[in-house]
């Protein structure tokens, strides 16, 4: 695998995915984009790029792109990733992220083809007395939302098709992706909501006291880190993060917003979320390259840049 070698995205008009085409097309690959654009934007896949506009829950469909592409490895990053519309329609949740991960797996089995997939870190492990932060791997996984119980379900099966079949698999376990290309109007994370009310010179609203922390992990690395493991070992979960926890309230200083609103707290909602990207580093040979303080303002401008546009 790597140059020269077809690659599926799947999610590959979405934030992370068409920012990892990207990556995989200006390295002279073939890049099968699967996306049926419900959140994900047109605009976002490269040209260079074959798009196939179908849900990834049809399985046939699925099935036949993977035998048609050839391609040796699945980035598996569609999902249903709004936590909110999990926990007010969890069967919709779970539709997407299992049943639509069981049809990217099904599909590996035409190439016995790499699926690397996209899993979520602080949605996986929850929060509970004793849980470490930064946290490690090997903690037990307690999700606090539907939306991370039914992305830590996809993990299983990707375990389960490395056992029954022999595919290869690679969990990463994303902290709070953020970036150029992030949308403050679609299921945007705060740093993308935060960015478009400061650009529309409107006040930002923090849900809570504003302490309650995470780990902002800037979508060139994530990229960077799923590249990797194309060519890394079997069976691997690892996290990907920069170890640093920021707050609700930092982020929007560090953004440069002025004084921000509060409101209650949201069902589900994690006071404290930080990730120990020790493994990816070691095995992978990962770390984050790009920290918040310069991410964070490189975020903005683009998003203004693309506002203009």
């Amino acid at each position: 695998m790597g140059s020269g070698a077809p690659a599926i995205v799947t999610g590959g008009a979405g934030f992370i995915g068409s920012t990892l085409a990207d990556a995989l097309v200006a390295d002279g690959r073939e890049v099968h984009v699967i996306d049926d654009l419900s959140t994900g934007h047109l605009r976002n896949v490269p040209s260079e790029a074959f798009l196939h506009e179908v849900d990834i829950r049809d399985g046939a469909a699925m099935a036949d792109i993977a035998e048609r592409a050839g391609a040796p490895v699945i980035f598996h990053l569609a999902a249903q990733a709004d936590v909110r519309k999990a926990i007010a329609d969890p069967a919709f949740d779970a539709d997407v992220n299992i049943a639509g991960t069981l049809a990217i797996l099904e599909a590996s089995r035409v190439n016995n083809a790499r699926v690397v997939f996209a899993a979520t870190g602080g949605g996986s492990y929850g929060e509970y007395p004793g849980l470490a932060i930064p946290t490690p791997e090997n903690a037990e996984p307690r999700p606090m939302s539907h939306y991370g119980q039914s992305k830590l379900a996809g993990e299983g099966y990707c375990g389960l098709y490395g056992r029954l079949y022999g595919i290869a698999t690679t969990r990463l376990r994303l902290g709070n992706v953020y970036g150029p290309r992030q949308d403050p109007h679609g299921e945007a994370g705060v740093v993308a909501i935060f960015s478009g009310r400061i650009i529309d010179g409107e006040p930002v609203t923090v849900f809570g006291d504003g302490l309650q922390t995470r780990d902002y992990v800037y979508v060139d690395d994530v990229v960077d880190a799923f590249l990797r493991a194309e060519s890394g070992p079997d069976d691997l979960t690892a996290n990907i993060g920069t170890g640093r926890e920021v707050s609700v309230l930092d982020l929007a200083r560090i953004l440069g917003a002025p004084d921000p609103t509060f409101a209650p707290a949201r069902t589900g909602e994690l006071q404290r979320s930080c990730l120990d990207a020790s493994r990816a580093a070691e095995v992978l040979g990962w770390t984050a390259a790009v920290a918040v303080d310069d991410g964070l303002p490189r975020t903005l401008e683009a998003i203004r840049e693309a506002r203009s546009a």
